[in-house]
């Protein structure tokens, strides 16, 4: 399962987490209806994991997370990977249906229809596969945070092994609000820092774009 929001600290407007790196908004209640991004699936290196996704709330709105990704594996030099979803706190599952290869082109995109209902959508536009899943939960939504991450997720209770996932580019990024569609300029960062509070990703955000970089422990 993934953590419930980023676990963070806010230093000079750039947030540090253990967990978390790349762009968010947090607005009011019911401003954000859905998310969408466009990344190339990388390959990872060392060992571990990471996972690159796009949701609504779980930063600034910890009661829910509508969310859906893709996770890069290596374990022993090899490399897999994993398109997923999520309504937390309900667990993240799979899809089946769906091939995820490093070079491929993977849309993400999340819509909430309500506060309490939604859908997840994964096209891998390399392959022309596509995967969606409707999601109802009873753990609202708040509909205030919009995002791009990638993360260190949890599994067992503990953050897995973070992988070196190099560089992940969200293109065509977008939030949707009831006055329209908004890139993620002006998006507040998010880095993720080490056991030592040191920053092992970096951020940048532009009107269309937000690109997330592992740096290194």
């Amino acid at each position: 399962m993934r953590i419930e929001g980023a676990e963070d600290v806010e230093i000079s407007h750039v947030q540090y987490s253990s967990n978390w790196a790349g762009a968010v908004f947090s607005e009011g209640a019911g401003t954000f209806t859905a998310v969408t991004g466009t990344f190339t699936v990388p390959t990872p290196s060392g060992s571990g994991s990471a996972s690159a996704w796009v949701g609504i709330d779980g930063d600034s709105c910890g009661n829910a997370i509508l969310q859906t990704g893709i996770d890069f594996n290596i374990n022993n030099g090899q490399v897999s990977y994993d398109a997923w979803y999520e309504w937390y706190p309900d667990y993240a599952y799979d899809f089946s249906g769906i091939s995820v290869n490093a070079g491929d082109q993977i849309k993400l995109t999340v819509t909430a229809y309500s506060t309490t209902s939604g859908i997840a959508v994964i096209e891998n536009l390399s392959n022309g596969q596509q995967v969606q899943q409707q999601l109802t939960s009873s753990s609202a939504l708040c509909e205030q945070d919009a995002e791009w991450i990638v993360e260190d997720f949890e599994s067992g209770g503990s953050l897995v092994q973070l992988a070196d996932w190099g560089t992940v580019t969200f293109t065509d990024a977008t939030a949707t609000t009831a006055s329209g569609s908004q890139g993620p300029g002006g998006a507040g960062e998010i880095d993720i820092v080490n056991s030592s509070n040191q920053p092992i990703s970096s951020v940048t955000i532009t009107d269309s774009s937000v690109t997330v970089t592992y740096t290194g422990n």
